[in-house]
């Protein structure tokens, strides 16, 4: 199990647009996840916090631990209905132990995580029983020093931790080591060293998450010119977005950096892709196909690949013949983005239409209608009447998701938490 490197951003007194330049930045500098926290007890921060949240968590997809006020179990569902991956209490929500409690049992006791920023609220054998009795997950530790007291604290520590520290003078690898200690918290990083960060502890025998490559470049099959073709993928859609080559230099400087990096054949030299335009390519998974003579790397394209500005270079039809895609995620998405176009640009006549003029409860009620149809037709032993009654509950499900805002990338996301 690797040892956790996440930044922090404190919310409070920031811009929206900064505080997603920042998580997007430390996303793409190789962080394993971020915490997000703003503490405020006033109700409309509070909500207007949980909003840019859910706008990150449809943004960037590495764990996001959220920090947030909560007294009620009613805070931690809002809390984790965001998107966020773990909630993160203060010491001060210990005094309402039954949302706690119901936190843990509707969503997990892995979800709930408990900040302490006070050494003796900690060594207190009350504290531990407390944290025991709610089935707390992991401890988050400010740590001021290497105290004596604080090295067998860990020590004694039931569940794992994972320190918050601030300090420069300090060698991480000290304090990421230490027994217990699943990670570390910190503000210390400028997003772009966290990779270089991670190359040190590596190298210091510490199990981080990094790139490294399975194979040495010397086994790959190259062509003529010493260079491997490399196929690259939008990691989300699938979308062939180009075809370039890389050296060694090249692929092991991608491997360093996470960011895509050939080599020109026409000027003889290595380009990182988007240095000049912005439009970055980050490494999501690279692999080798069974000859060992092309990559295929699957990438977070920013903005359009291509030179042209479309989104692929691939735009250009030779040969094309009618076809249904059967493609589950392209079908849906195809019948969802023509919902949601029929509520920006209505057509007289349409059906959807007709459903989003007559409003919510309408849209529920045929969701409704169409659920009991499903249980009716399953019934009977002929699937092909099932098959119907699940597809048009899918399509008023959809209707139902844009009239409520939700998008598929919410839902699977929703889903792949629950893996």
């Amino acid at each position: 199990m690797y040892q956790k490197i996440i930044p922090s951003i404190n919310c409070e007194g920031q811009g929206n647009e900064q505080v997603r330049q920042a998580a997007a930045a430390y996303e793409s500098g190789g962080a394993d996840g971020i915490y997000v926290y703003q503490y405020s007890m006033v109700e409309e921060q509070r909500e207007e916090f949980l909003i840019l949240v859910k706008e990150l968590s449809k943004t960037i997809d590495i764990p996001i631990y959220i920090g947030c006020y909560v007294k009620r179990f009613e805070d931690i569902k809002k809390a984790l209905y965001t998107g966020a991956s773990y909630v993160v209490l203060q010491k001060e929500t210990l005094n309402f132990p039954e949302a706690i409690k119901e936190g843990a049992l509707r969503f997990g006791t892995d979800k709930i995580y408990l900040l302490l920023d006070n050494l003796e609220d900690v060594l207190k054998k009350t504290s531990l029983d407390v944290l025991k009795n709610l089935c707390i997950s992991t401890l988050i530790l400010d740590r001021n020093e290497l105290t004596v007291d604080f090295l067998d604290m860990i020590e004694v520590m039931s569940v794992p931790v994972i320190l918050r520290d601030s300090l420069l003078d300090v060698q991480l690898k000290d304090i990421i080591t230490l027994k217990g200690v699943t990670g570390i918290i910190s503000d210390r990083f400028n997003s772009t060293e966290l990779f270089q960060v991670k190359k040190t502890l590596k190298e210091q025998g510490v199990e981080v998450n990094t790139y490294e490559s399975s194979l040495a470049f010397k086994e790959f099959k190259l062509n003529g010119d010493g260079l491997i073709p490399v196929v690259v993928q939008e990691y989300k859609t699938s979308q062939v977005l180009m075809v370039a080559y890389m050296n060694e230099e090249a692929f092991d400087r991608t491997v360093e950096t996470g960011k895509m990096t050939y080599f020109s054949r026409s000027r003889q030299s290595l380009w990182v892709k988007g240095e000049t335009s912005g439009h970055v390519q980050y490494v999501k998974t690279l692999q080798i196909d069974c000859d060992k003579d092309t990559i295929l790397a699957k990438v977070q394209q920013v903005g359009p690949a291509c030179h042209t500005g479309s989104q692929s270079c691939f735009y250009t039809d030779l040969v094309k013949k009618a076809h249904d895609t059967t493609n589950p995620l392209t079908v849906f998405s195809e019948v969802y983005e023509t919902i949601a176009d029929r509520k920006k640009n209505p057509k007289e006549g349409s059906y959807t239409n007709y459903l989003f003029d007559k409003g919510i409860d309408k849209i529920l009620k045929k969701c409704g209608e169409e659920a009991t149809e499903i249980i009716i037709a399953a019934k009977n032993p002929d699937a092909e009447e099932l098959k119907y009654e699940i597809s048009d509950f899918l399509y008023h499900m959809m209707v139902l998701m844009a009239e409520c805002g939700l998008e598929w990338s919410d839902i699977v996301k929703e889903l792949a938490h629950r893996r």
